[in-house]
């Protein structure tokens, strides 16, 4: 008997059939064999099957990460700076090499490191570069990279050995 009213709440009767017979409940009580309860005996004691989600779940489904900008940009795409040291940092474990990086401060007052692209440049301090987001791989702590042939920073000079 018991095992019936269960295979009843889990087919979807909702509290409101269980206590109260309706065309609907009384088909479906029929269907399943289930004796009617509802005239002078004890009423049908009503469960309803409430699916509670675990800590992990919640964490997972509720809590969205927010991701961060990596940048100091402020959601510009290219920032004025002001070099104020150039630098020569080496890369992580598999790679070798020197890359020429400037110590920057940006117009809104922060400082940053940023990369030179291309072979050979001609900043010193106190040039005015453009800098744009986009980190360097292998070089820790390098989130931004200088834009050339913009104010202070040359172009790359095209190599005539080719």
């Amino acid at each position: 008997m018991f095992v019936d009213q269960l295979r009843l709440l889990y087919t979807g009767l909702s509290r409101l059939a269980l206590t109260q017979p309706t065309g609907l409940s009384q088909q479906i009580l029929q269907r399943t064999g289930v004796k009617n309860t509802f005239g002078n005996a004890a009423p049908v004691p009503t469960v309803t099957p409430v699916r509670s989600m675990t800590i992990n779940q919640m964490h997972r489904h509720y809590f969205k990460k927010v991701r961060h900008t990596k940048s100091n940009m402020e959601r510009q795409p290219q920032m004025k700076a002001i070099v104020l040291k150039t630098l020569i940092k080496k890369p992580k474990k598999p790679n070798s090499a020197n890359r020429k990086c400037v110590r920057v401060r940006l117009s809104t007052g922060r400082e940053v490191t940023a990369y030179i692209p291309g072979i050979g440049h001609n900043l010193q301090e106190h040039h005015m570069v453009l800098v744009q987001g986009g980190r360097l791989k292998d070089c820790p702590g390098v989130k931004h990279k200088v834009i050339r042939g913009k104010y202070d920073c040359a172009h790359v000079k095209k190599d005539v050995n080719m």
